[in-house]
């Protein structure tokens, strides 16, 4: 909470009368100020990985809008696991300055400052969004070759990737511990491993992206070796009080592909080696996949996740409306609300959403001239 703020009104009022989408949520020894989790989106805005003032006025707005867990892009712990050559990173030591600064703010502002380690795997490589060109970088203007668990391309406009040796894997667990503990440095108070959306964790862990015959391949149990290699490198080094997620796509959206109820027992597995919250998404490993959006539609993923893992879930994916937040915490579909795209249209979006809820929270001392009265 910034200096001299008001104390928000749910430490007086009785705790039924909050709506549960602004009640605390507890994560080992971290407390989240209410149930709202701003979701890992690229900037694509980094040169040589490194955080700069767009992170820090983009990560810091969702702190004054009242976001509890504040949690940065995808951040690549190897300079070859960017999605695009202008992904942030946390590979070098020098990254973490940059970081700290960020931290500090979100922590001011009463917020918990997450980072999202990633590994882009065979979708590594590529042009930002904007660029004029599309699809893989060549080597030759900034671009590298791509690694994954199978010689196999994610499409025909990305590079064809490298198959790991078992020791380069081993090479890349590394990585991610490396990586986290740069991020402890840097202050980060929650660590998520991304293993969705087709980056590395993720091809391992669908059939569609592994095709090895040994250990890593095969089963479920070899397919989710890698994750929780890494999740045991990654829990080891951090301290007892502080939590780690995992992302993962709970489907492919795709016939012989990842199934939700393989990603239950994957989520089984997760909550014995550690870790506490399972972010619930979908998709990003086919390129031709057919996903069926509409308001809400990974909700169900989250739900069943959450009652069959019995493991807090955060759901997320096109939930933009306050009263439809807050009802998927009163049916229990999940634990936290994870929000993108409707945060980047509107950073104080828990501010309005309180209001539109009828629940009265402390905002910055700086915009309350803006703030609207409850109406009774």
């Amino acid at each position: 909470m910034q200096k001299g703020q008001e104390k928000a009104s749910e430490e007086v009022l009785p705790k039924q009368s909050i709506p549960l989408l602004f009640q605390p949520f507890q994560l080992r020894d971290i407390q989240l100020r209410n149930r709202i989790m701003v979701a890992p989106m690229c900037q694509y805005s980094s040169v040589d990985g490194f955080a700069n003032d767009w992170h820090f006025v983009h990560l810091g707005g969702f702190a004054i809008g009242g976001a509890a867990l504040v949690m940065t892009e995808a951040t690549a712990v190897e300079p070859r696991g960017r999605i695009s050559p202008q992904d942030l990173g946390i590979y070098k030591d020098e990254h973490i300055e940059g970081l700290s600064r960020i931290t500090r703010f979100l922590k001011e502002q009463g917020a918990v400052p997450a980072i999202q380690l990633a590994h882009a795997g065979r979708k590594a490589s590529t042009y930002r969004p904007w660029a004029p060109e599309y699809g893989a970088v060549p080597e030759g203007q900034g671009g590298w070759q791509p690694i994954a668990p199978s010689a196999e391309a994610f499409s025909a406009d990305h590079a064809y990737p490298h198959e790991l040796t078992r020791e380069e894997i081993t090479e890349i667990v590394q990585a991610f511990q490396k990586g986290a503990q740069r991020a402890l440095a840097a202050g980060f108070e929650v660590l998520e491993l991304h293993g969705a959306h087709g980056y590395l964790i993720h091809e391992f862990l669908s059939p569609l992206s592994n095709h090895r015959t040994d250990e890593y391949g095969g089963s479920l149990e070899n397919r989710m070796r890698f994750l929780l290699e890494v999740v045991d490198a990654t829990r080891a080094i951090m301290p007892e009080r502080l939590p780690l997620l995992v992302r993962l796509s709970a489907t492919d959206w795709t016939e012989n592909g990842l199934t939700v109820e393989e990603t239950a027992q994957i989520s089984k597995a997760l909550k014995h080696h550690g870790v506490d919250l399972v972010d619930v998404s979908s998709g990003g490993n086919v390129a031709t996949a057919k996903i069926p959006t509409a308001p809400g539609y990974q909700v169900p993923l989250s739900e069943h996740v959450r009652r069959e893992a019995g493991i807090p879930t955060a759901a997320v994916g096109l939930i933009t409306e306050p009263e439809q937040a807050n009802e998927i915490l009163v049916q229990e579909q999940a634990d936290i609300i994870a929000l993108g795209r409707v945060l980047l249209r509107d950073p104080h979006w828990p501010l309005r959403a309180a209001h539109a809820l009828h629940y009265d929270i402390a905002w910055p001392k700086q915009y309350e001239r803006a703030k609207l009265p409850l109406v009774p």
